[in-house]
């Protein structure tokens, strides 16, 4: 258990300074690789998993897997780890790449980071580990767990007190991108980094030499990779061209290429210009397959106090209380803003913010937060 940082060792069970076995889910990035390094130090038997859920015969999103696995290997092969394969590519597709596609066909904009976790990386990659034998998975997530009585090692109380908290470092908290896990899925599951810096998760790894301490964070689609996000989903959804309209005295600009590529607030690439600034998305009209843009970034149609969420799922296996003071986040990254639920049940959700929140797109996640803690969320209708 030596150089096991104090934010960490807090955030693990017991049963792991106890030699669980434990499943690490290695993406070939700096964070699973830290992760890893630290529950082995911690006394546990960890089993270093890369999970191959895209397949593609586009060449760039091979060179890209290709890389990654590459990165994994070595990060194993640094820690003594033997690095096993599991491909999920047909759950992937059916779970997360279909509904994803779905969405954005209906001119909405989903978020397919938040359903890979819950249908992929704390499902399938669950159920694959228990199989074979693991007691616990853990990720490279920046966020925390809050373990009541008991452990999840034991029956009974195990799942009772479970809570998703926000990461230590607010700058790289992902619970926004958990928040649709259930209390059995968090019981089984590890963020041995949700109480460190991303800083310190650097530090340690280039103090320890782990061969890709230097490499960058990805940022594109969950396992698909960074990529020209419209010519990507042009293979799968065709171009519908449609106009764009100024909102304010609707004379038409411009041409899009398809409601699907385009989103609330969005700035840049709409290939329109002319003296008075740029242009935002301010609205889509999916009857007339227009997109309405303003050139105030401010537009008041861009803002709205009150959101409607459905399918919602709270993490408590109970809607929160109405009428009680709560924050809430309508993308990754935002500051949580300060907000009453007029409406909270098992599937549906009225949300109205203190101050007007600006683009809260269709098809994103609203998530809910009590203080640190994240209580779940729903679909932005």
């Amino acid at each position: 258990m030596a150089n096991i940082p104090d934010c960490v060792a807090s955030q693990l069970p017991a049963a792991v300074f106890s030699g669980a076995r434990v499943a690490v889910g290695l993406s070939g990035g700096v964070d699973s690789a830290v992760a890893a390094l630290l529950l082995q130090r911690a006394g546990a038997q960890v089993r270093a998993v890369f999970m191959r859920n895209w397949r593609d015969d586009d060449e760039g999103a091979a060179c890209h897997d290709k890389a990654d696995f590459h990165s994994a290997a070595a990060v194993a092969d640094h820690l003594g780890l033997d690095l096993d394969v599991v491909d999920f590519s047909q759950e992937y597709r059916e779970r997360v790449f279909a509904p994803f596609l779905q969405s954005l066909r209906e001119g909405k904009t989903p978020n397919p980071d938040v359903l890979c976790n819950a249908e992929i990386k704390f499902s399938a990659f669950r159920a694959s580990a228990e199989k074979n034998g693991s007691d616990f998975i853990a990720t490279g997530h920046y966020a925390r767990i809050r373990r009541g009585l008991g452990d999840a090692s034991e029956s009974g109380n195990a799942e009772k007190n479970i809570a998703l908290l926000k990461g230590e470092d607010s700058a790289k908290d992902q619970s926004y991108f958990l928040h649709r896990l259930t209390r059995a899925q968090l019981a089984r599951s590890l963020f041995p980094l949700g109480g460190m810096m991303k800083s310190e998760v650097r530090r340690t790894a280039r103090r320890e030499g782990l061969p890709n301490w230097e490499r960058k964070d990805s940022t594109g689609i969950c396992f698909i990779g960074e990529r020209p996000f419209r010519e990507f989903l042009s293979r799968f959804i065709p171009p519908q061209p449609g106009p764009m309209r100024d909102v304010d005295s609707g004379r038409e600009v411009g041409t899009h290429q398809g409601l699907a590529f385009y989103t609330l607030g969005q700035r840049k690439g709409l290939g329109i210009g002319g003296a008075g600034g740029g242009w935002f998305v301010v609205g889509k009209n999916p009857a007339e397959n227009a997109l309405e843009v303003a050139r105030n970034g401010d537009h008041p149609k861009l803002f709205s106090a009150r959101v409607s969420v459905g399918d919602a799922k709270w993490i408590a296996e109970v809607p929160p209380k109405t009428n009680w003071v709560y924050s809430a986040r309508l993308r990754h990254g935002q500051v949580p803003a300060s907000c009453t639920l007029t409406r909270a049940d098992m599937k549906e959700t009225d949300i109205v913010f203190a101050e007007p929140q600006r683009a809260p797109a269709p098809g994103q996640f609203a998530v809910v937060y009590d203080g640190n803690v994240c209580l779940g969320g729903g679909v932005i209708r």
